[in-house]
C-alpha cells in the first residue's frame, strides 16, 4: 500500500497520555490521527524514558538516552538493550509506527546484528533473539542485518522477517528464522542518508508489515499475513543486541495509534478475544499446562490407596504360592 490510505482508520486515543494536548505527547505525535502514546527524543529529555514510577518508558541493557533518540546498542561488541513501554495495550485493532536509523563503521557483512519490534506478554526479559527471550509470547517483527546461513542466496540482507510464537518455539539463528517465519522482505536500511520508518498494523486479524526505506515518503509492502490471532493485554518494545559484529541502533520514535474498524456480527463472531497468540492454518506446538501442586487430602488418599494395594496384592501373593506349594506337595508323594 503507497501514501497515506490507511489513515482513514485512525482515531485519537488519550489513554497513555498521547493525544493532542496531552501533556506527555511529544511533538513528532500531534497532529491527525493523534497516536495513542508515543516515545520520541523530545520525550526521551524529558520524564517519558526512565526508571521512575512516573516514565512511560523503561530502559534495559545498554540502551542509552541521547540527545535526539534512544540508542539501543552502540557501535560496539557484545552489547544489548532494549525499550519497552510499561502499559499493556488493549486495542484491538491497531497500527505501530516505527522511525529507526541503522549506521554503523563496518563495511559488507562486517556489521550487525539488527533489531525487533515487540508485541509480547513478557517485558524487561534480556535474552539472545536480538536482544529479548527466546520462547516469547506474542508477535516479533525483526529487521536483520547479518546473514547467519552462509549456504542461502535467495535473499539479500537486511532482511526483515515476522514471527508469532506461542512461547513453544525457539528463534533459529543458525537459519535466521526461516523455520518459523511468516513471510519477509529485503529492507537495506544501513547508513541511509534519510529516515527510515517501518509500521504494523493488526486489523481483523489481519498483520501487514510495510516499510518507508527510500526516502520518497510512501509505504512499501513487505508482509501480509491474514488469521493471526494475538491477545490484547501484551506489552509493545523494542531491542538490539551486537556479538562479535556491530552496528549503532537508535530509534527515534515509536508511535501508535488506534484504528476504527467497523464489523458485520459474523465478524464480531469470529473475532472474539484469544489467549494464546495462534496464526490460521499455521501448526504451532502446544504448550503442556504444568500440574497443580496435590492439596493435603488428595496426597493422603493417594498414599492410603497406593498402601492399601500393596498390602491386597501381598496378600493374593502369599494365598497363590501356599496353593501352589500344597499342589507341589501332593505330586510328591
Amino acid at each position: 500500500m503507497k501514501g497515506r490510505q490507511w489513515e482513514r482508520w485512525r482515531r485519537p486515543w488519550n489513554r497513555l497520555g498521547g493525544g493532542s494536548g496531552g501533556g506527555g505527547v511529544c511533538r513528532l505525535g500531534m497532529g491527525p490521527g493523534c497516536c495513542s502514546f508515543s516515545f520520541c527524543w523530545g520525550q526521551a529529555r524529558g520524564h517519558g524514558v526512565g526508571t521512575s514510577s512516573s516514565s512511560l518508558w523503561n530502559l534495559m541493557g545498554n540502551a542509552m538516552v541521547m540527545t535526539q533518540y534512544v540508542r539501543l546498542t552502540p557501535d560496539m561488541q557484545s552489547k544489548q538493550g532494549a525499550l519497552w513501554n510499561r502499559l499493556p495495550c488493549f486495542l484491538r485493532d491497531w497500527e505501530l509506527q516505527v522511525h529507526f536509523k541503522i549506521h554503523g563503521q563496518g563495511k559488507k557483512n562486517l556489521h550487525g546484528d539488527g533489531l525487533a519490534i515487540w508485541y509480547t506478554k513478557d517485558r524487561m526479559q534480556p535474552g539472545p533473539v536480538f536482544g529479548n527471550m527466546d520462547k516469547f509470547v506474542g508477535l516479533g517483527v525483526f529487521v536483520d542485518t547479518y546473514p547467519n546461513e552462509e549456504k542461502q542466496q535467495e535473499r539479500v540482507f537486511p532482511y526483515i522477517s515476522a514471527m508469532v510464537n506461542n512461547g513453544s518455539l525457539s528463534y533459529d539463528h543458525e537459519r535466521d528464522g526461516r523455520p518459523t517465519e511468516l513471510g519477509g522482505c529485503t529492507a537495506i536500511v544501513r547508513n541511509l542518508h534519510y529516515d527510515t520508518f517501518l509500521v504494523i498494523r493488526y486489523v481483523k486479524r489481519h498483520l501487514t508489515i510495510m516499510m518507508d526505506i527510500d526516502g520518497k515518503h510512501e509505504w512499501r509492502d513487505c508482509i501480509e499475513v491474514p488469521g493471526v490471532r494475538l491477545p490484547r493485554g501484551y506489552y509493545f518494545g523494542t531491542s538490539s543486541i551486537t556479538g562479535d559484529l556491530s552496528d549503532n541502533h537508535d530509534v527515534i520514535s515509536l508511535k501508535l495509534f488506534e484504528l476504527t474498524v467497523e464489523r458485520t456480527p459474523e465478524e464480531e463472531k469470529l473475532h472474539r478475544d484469544v489467549f494464546l497468540p495462534s496464526v490460521d492454518n499455521m501448526k504451532l506446538p502446544e504448550m503442556t499446562a504444568p500440574l497443580p501442586p496435590l492439596s493435603g487430602l488428595a496426597l493422603f488418599l493417594i498414599v492410603f490407596f497406593s498402601l492399601v494395594f500393596s498390602v491386597f496384592a501381598i496378600v493374593i501373593g502369599l494365598i497363590l504360592y501356599n496353593k501352589w506349594q500344597d499342589q507341589s506337595r501332593k505330586r510328591f508323594y
